[in-house]
């Protein structure tokens, strides 16, 4: 179940808003201005958010551009909202990194058509039940890791660090990057956490052999793939 972030100030669009994403299966929380929904990204991972253009205080456009140059939320894709509608604004809306933009009024089915298509195309792998590579299968459902049928037994960090790596394979990444994915900005931890946690991935791995997908980039970081 994804979970979409909706902020605008009217509590009735985010009643229709919510009613219609909450049909279509999604998780939805909720922020009246900007600060609320700075307050709920601390805690909170959204796989999409659904941000008003016209918010009191600071606007939706700012809050895109400072989303977008965060590490932790520049991957998020934003849809922004608004009754602005001419080509113009439709293109300053996009240039702020937005993926898509809706003009009010909308279709609260044409609306949740748009929220599926960007997820599928900016996050497919992410929103796969089960992702395979190289024989080693995580069903992200049931949380498990698994060789041929055979359990592998992961800690839950090396778990999101497995499941981080196999959305995002053959990209290598840097320590710092892995922190900002994988435990967030919220969290104080070393970058030689990071070294700690890889290799007790690797010695979880180590007896079905597919430690060697977990591949040392030299003067980068690290990289999952099954290609050499």
């Amino acid at each position: 179940m994804a979970t979409i972030l909706v902020v605008d100030d009217e509590p009735d669009i985010r009643e229709v808003i919510r009613f219609a994403l909450e049909n279509a299966q999604f998780r939805v929380i909720e922020a009246g201005h900007a600060d609320d929904a700075r307050k709920l990204l601390s805690n909170e991972s959204p796989d999409l958010i659904l941000l008003d253009w016209m918010l009191p205080g600071r606007s939706g456009l700012e809050l895109a551009q400072q989303l977008k140059q965060s590490p932790r939320t520049r991957s998020v894709p934003i849809i922004m909202i608004s009754a602005r509608g001419e080509e113009e604004d439709r293109v300053k809306g996009l240039d702020t990194g937005a993926d898509d933009y809706i003009a009010k009024p909308f279709s609260p089915r044409e609306m949740v058509a748009r929220v599926k298509a960007v997820l599928r195309r900016t996050r497919p792998d992410e929103l796969a039940d089960e992702i395979e590579i190289g024989g080693l299968c995580i069903d992200h459902i049931s949380h498990r890791v698994s060789v041929d049928g055979r359990a592998v037994e992961v800690a839950p960090t090396e778990y999101r660090l497995l499941h981080f790596f196999m959305t995002h394979a053959d990209r290598a990444f840097s320590r710092s990057q892995l922190l900002d994915q994988v435990w967030g900005d919220q969290v104080y931890v070393e970058e030689r956490t990071v070294d700690v946690h890889v290799r007790r991935l690797r010695k979880a791995l180590e007896t079905s052999g597919h430690d060697r997908l977990l591949q040392t980039v030299r003067g980068v970081g690290y990289r999952f793939s099954d290609k050499s």
